[in-house]
């Protein structure tokens, strides 16, 4: 087995990075991948993005979004959230068994004095909080596996970036189940360091398995780099792979109450209506036209504001407050 520590905390090039192990070194060889990413929400391959994150509070903090090869949950990543991957060849026990892959986690925590115990079908917990999940992909015959673990996470943020807006979603896309978390810092006897945690979990690891570290070559780099601008930084990977779903909400503002239906595809706005007991001299129909086809990305409040007067349509509404309405 070769080992990898990725250097980056950037969520586009560490994902990037996984799909390149997988796809794209020697199959005659596995592999286990520590990485961590800087303030980052990581959606499942299935999951309607605009339905998992509290777009308000990620865009406050900066914290970007991203879209992972695997099904599951959406997870916040932060620095004190640390990531291991193993890409292996598909063997009796090993597809969709995540025990089998967070046995050395267990191990390790155990020996660190946490009280750690596998539940459910992927989850890590400790004193019935979960500290972890894992996910998978399988394809050509091989599985990638990987799990995050919360050493010493921002917990408010977790909570906070994970919680969506007061909506209405009417979608098929896998929803995210919360659940109550910990760290394991806060469990432990005495609280250790990052470096001192992956060196455990390596030094369970190689008791089974003798590992070697690969150093990524110019060659990997290139192209890694390559794929996180094709792929995992753009917007049409993170946000606009959804398929269609509807969405709804009210909000009640001074200057009265705006209703929002709307359906989505792929990111884009399909069709728009706006009802409320607002005022308004220009005919809503025009508001809603000029906002069909539109991309549901960052700059939709100014590209809006280009457009159209919105207190034109919606008299003391700004082109920021209805952005903010929608998801």
């Amino acid at each position: 087995m070769l080992y990898i520590e990725s250097k980056s905390k950037d969520p586009y090039f560490n994902l990037a990075l996984e799909d390149h192990v997988f796809y794209h070194l020697d199959k005659r060889h596995e592999y286990f991948i520590l990485w961590q990413n800087s303030n980052t929400i990581v959606v499942g391959k299935y999951q309607n993005t605009a339905e998992e994150i509290n777009r308000e509070f990620v865009d406050e903090k900066g914290i970007r979004v991203a879209r992972r090869l695997t099904g599951g949950g959406a997870v916040y990543h932060d620095e004190g959230n640390l990531n291991f991957t193993y890409i292996v060849d598909c063997k009796d026990g090993n597809i969709l068994d995540f025990k089998h892959f967070a046995t050395p986690v267990i191990n390790a925590l155990h020996k660190l004095g946490a009280d750690a115990e596998f539940s459910g079908r992927n989850d890590l917990m400790i004193d019935g909080k979960k500290i972890s999940g894992s996910s998978q992909f399988i394809a050509k015959g091989r599985v990638l596996n990987h799990g995050c673990i919360m050493l010493d996470s921002n917990l408010s943020n977790v909570a906070c970036a994970l919680k969506p807006k007061d909506a209405k979603f009417d979608s098929k896309s896998t929803k995210s189940v919360r659940s109550r978390v910990t760290t394991i810092n806060e469990n432990l006897p005495n609280p250790i360091s990052m470096a001192e945690f992956k060196q455990a979990i390596l030094n369970e690891i190689q008791t089974d398995e003798k590992m070697q570290e690969y150093l990524l070559t110019d060659e990997d780099y290139e192209q890694i780099e390559a794929l996180k601008k094709e792929k995992y930084s753009t917007w049409e990977w993170n946000y606009g792979v959804t398929k269609e779903y509807g969405y709804s909400i009210d909000r009640k503002f001074d200057f009265g109450l705006v209703s929002i239906k709307a359906n989505v595809e792929r990111g884009m706005i399909k069709e728009i209506r706006i009802f409320g007991d607002f005022f308004g001299d220009g005919d809503i129909e025009q508001l809603e036209s000029a906002l069909a086809g539109e991309r549901l990305d960052s700059g939709l409040g100014k590209r809006i504001e280009e457009k159209l007067d919105i207190g034109e349509y919606i008299r003391g509404m700004t082109a920021d407050q209805l952005r903010d309405m929608l998801p």
